[in-house]
This record gives structure tokens, C-alpha cells and sequence, in this order.
């Protein structure tokens, strides 16, 4: 079976779009490729690379990528996890189909509790 090519994409690849990488390869790295980035690179968040930790997905490997940086790889699917990225999301190769599921900033959140 060939593997799916998942692209996560935000704003910056700091957080959202990194942890779905994570939990990706996590939960079905045997059928998913996953690759995330953003429209713009904001660094990994910290808190990001520890709460995925300490749920047992180790995302340190991980760095934050522009969307351009992975234009040559042909995605099955693009999920926009913010409405920025929806808003901004660039063409791609292929026929990717592209999924728009928003979560809310994490760090955002944090901020108001």
C-alpha cells in the first residue's frame, strides 16, 4: 500500500501544524507521511516540543519550514489548521486535496487562562 502524503499547514509552524506532524507520525506513521509548515516560520514553540512530550510524541527532531520549502513534494492531502493558512494557502502540485480544520493558538489560550 502507498503511503499518504500529508502536508499540516499554519501561520508559522510554530505549534498547531508541528504537533499534528507529531501526533501524524505518531498514530499512523506506518500509513502517513506527514510534513508541516507554515506560510511563514516563527520558530518551534517550546511549550509545543514539552506538551507533546509529555504525552509520549517526541517532536525535538522537528524544525519550522516555510510552505516553499516543500514544493516539490506532491501532497495527497493539505490541512489548514487556522484560518490564516486557509486564507493564504499557496497552489500545489498534483491534486492535493485541501481540508480546512482550525484549531485554536495553543499559546494563544495559554495566555488567556
Amino acid at each position: 500500500m502507498q503511503m499518504l502524503t500529508v502536508l499540516f499547514l499554519c501561520t508559522g509552524n510554530s505549534c498547531r501544524s508541528q504537533m499534528a506532524e507529531g501526533w501524524a507520525q505518531h498514530l499512523k506513521g506506518d500509513a502517513i507521511e506527514a510534513y508541516s509548515a507554515g506560510v511563514a516560520t516563527h520558530g518551534i514553540n517550546p511549550n509545543a516540543v514539552a506538551a507533546m512530550g509529555e504525552a509520549g510524541v517526541d517532536i525535538t527532531p522537528q524544525y519550522s519550514k516555510h510552505v516553499d520549502e516543500l514544493a516539490d513534494v506532491e501532497f495527497d492531502y493539505v490541512v489548514t489548521v487556522c484560518d490564516n493558512a486557509a486564507e493564504s494557502c499557496p497552489v500545489f502540485r498534483g491534486n492535493a486535496k485541501v481540508v480546512h480544520q482550525p484549531f485554536d493558538d495553543p499559546p494563544r489560550l495559554a495566555r488567556e487562562a
